[in-house]
């Protein structure tokens, strides 16, 4: 992916008002789906209602994928003379069992299509596949359920992603030291993929890095934070941290770290994570374009319901790499799309 070929789209005060993380080894594509007698596929071309629910409406990297998703559909509307709709029912706190019974309401609410971030797949594919039985279409984004009836995934190569982690991180220490991962939910298929990525691209290029182990937590800024710091009072040997997610870097706790003597690469760039490239304690994240989650997926929902187009089971997304050298740019994309917290020394 180019840097900054993505839409700058508004996001601002919307942002609150519309409400911290897939592979592509899914074996079927399930494009094929029963005819729903009680929400059919939309007709004539005029209305089309989604569903959207991601992990968590505290997690500021859902906020945006809501915002991408409810723009494209004001677009499409606008554009094609169908009236989309964007109907968030996103949990308040990473909850699998919540998000099956927010799958099972929006089908009695009437929606055509679901669009999903699983935080349990385990826990949604039954829930899934009862939507897709009712003729519902569904999609995932960021965390697959690829045993379910989805017909289409968006997001990154999660296995991907990890090596990518472990190979940055591994230049800023030197290729050498003590590393831990920091990995949120361990039910979450997307993180374990990613934490597997990081350990498999440690243990193939790198025997003088240790890894000392892989910590989840709750997906907030402080339990993020407390994880850290918990685990590195437990071993201050510590002096990498593979973050496949940058929940802790929301808070401002962890810029206290002496980079001299802890290095982390993290995946997300958005505004509050800006200051720990500029302090060198992360002086690399990955930024996952979180406004797209929303935007793209509610675009190939259109493609196939309305336009009847074949999509593909599998839609990468690629990551950008963020550090000094274009904190600037990345700061001014984030704003074009309408954050409105970016700090202005970045804006210079």
């Amino acid at each position: 992916m180019k840097l900054f070929q993505l839409s700058a789209l508004a996001l601002g005060a919307a942002l609150m008002a519309g409400c911290g993380s897939g592979g592509g080894n899914a074996t079927t594509d399930n494009t094929s789906q029963p005819t729903n007698k009680a929400n059919p596929a939309p007709t004539g071309n005029k209305t089309l209602k989604i569903a959207m629910i991601a992990k968590s409406s505290t997690n500021p990297v859902f906020l945006s994928a809501h915002k991408g998703a409810q723009d494209a559909a004001k677009e499409l509307s606008e554009k094609e003379g169908v009236a989309v709709t964007v109907d968030i029912l996103t949990p308040p706190t990473e909850d699998g069992q919540v998000q099956a019974q927010k799958i099972a309401q929006a089908v009695n609410d009437g929606a055509n299509a679901i669009l999903i971030s699983c935080s349990d797949a385990s826990k949604v594919q039954g829930a899934i596949n009862d939507a897709v039985d009712k003729g519902v279409q569904v999609m995932t984004f960021d965390s697959d359920a690829p045993a379910s009836k989805r017909f289409a995934f968006y997001g990154a190569d999660d296995q991907e992603v990890g090596t990518q982690v472990m190979d940055e991180l591994a230049k800023q220490i030197g290729e050498k030291g003590n590393v831990a991962i920091l990995a949120g939910n361990q039910n979450a298929p997307n993180l374990q993929k990613r934490a597997k990525g990081v350990e498999d691209e440690a243990k193939a290029k790198y025997p003088n890095i240790k890894i000392i182990g892989t910590f989840y937590h709750p997906e907030t800024p402080q339990d993020a934070t407390k994880e850290v710091q918990s685990v590195m009072q437990a071993h201050p040997e510590i002096n990498g941290w593979a973050m496949i997610g940058g929940w802790p870097l929301f808070a401002r706790s962890l810029l206290d770290l002496d980079p001299n003597k802890v290095k982390i690469v993290a995946v997300d760039c958005l505004p509050a994570q800006l200051d720990y490239i500029d302090k060198g304690v992360a002086p690399v994240l990955l930024a996952q374009p979180t406004y797209e989650w929303g935007h793209k997926s509610v675009e190939i929902i259109f493609n196939k319901l309305i336009k009847n187009e074949d999509v593909p089971a599998i839609n990468k997304m690629d990551l950008v790499r963020v550090d000094k050298s274009n904190l600037n740019q990345w700061a001014k994309q984030l704003k074009d799309w309408g954050f409105t917290d970016v700090p202005e020394k970045y804006l210079q």
